[in-house]
């Protein structure tokens, strides 16, 4: 067994990848808490709502090459919410988060997911993140800004439960 050599880089990294594991949990950062089969509502993040402009238009795509996709479910038993609109965007080849052209919305389908094809979504202040938005009266709105693994990545997913308002 090798010795383990204790300085402040390894306790820098085991306290970094221990913080990663309580945030996460065993659905990942931005999936859907679930007790007991009971579905919490969705927190909106920190930098979600960076860039947001309202009333983004419905968009059949916004360019090619990389996926955003994800559910909308109501708070409490989970059920899929069909017809719900959500708003997407990010920093891609094509320019930056205050693009026009990089900011669309998508109606859920009746199983409650959405997708959007997009330009390749490239790191902006360091990171490769997306956007994406609920803001309808229904619901409490929800920011996600879900950061992604890698620039090289071609997807990015991300769940909503709603509250009502």
């Amino acid at each position: 067994m090798l010795p383990i050599n204790y300085n402040r880089r390894t306790f820098l990294l085991g306290a970094g990848l221990g913080g990663a594991a309580l945030i996460t949990g065993p659905l990942g950062l931005v999936s859907p808490a679930m007790a007991n089969g009971d579905f919490s509502p969705t927190q909106s993040m920190r930098g979600g709502s960076n860039n947001y402009a309202p009333n983004a238009p419905l968009v059949d795509n916004l360019g090619q090459g990389f996926l955003v996709h994800g559910s909308v479910r109501r708070a409490g038993a989970g059920e899929p919410l069909a017809g719900v609109r959500i708003q997407i965007w990010a920093a891609t080849e094509r320019g930056g988060e205050r693009e026009p052209s990089n900011h669309g919305s998508v109606i859920t389908a009746a199983d409650g997911s959405f997708q959007l094809e997009m330009s390749q979504i490239v790191p902006n202040f360091g990171q490769p993140h997306a956007h994406l938005a609920y803001d309808d009266d229904e619901f409490e709105t929800v920011f996600l800004r879900p950061v992604m693994g890698s620039a090289s990545d071609t997807r990015v997913e991300a769940h909503f439960v709603l509250a009502t308002s």
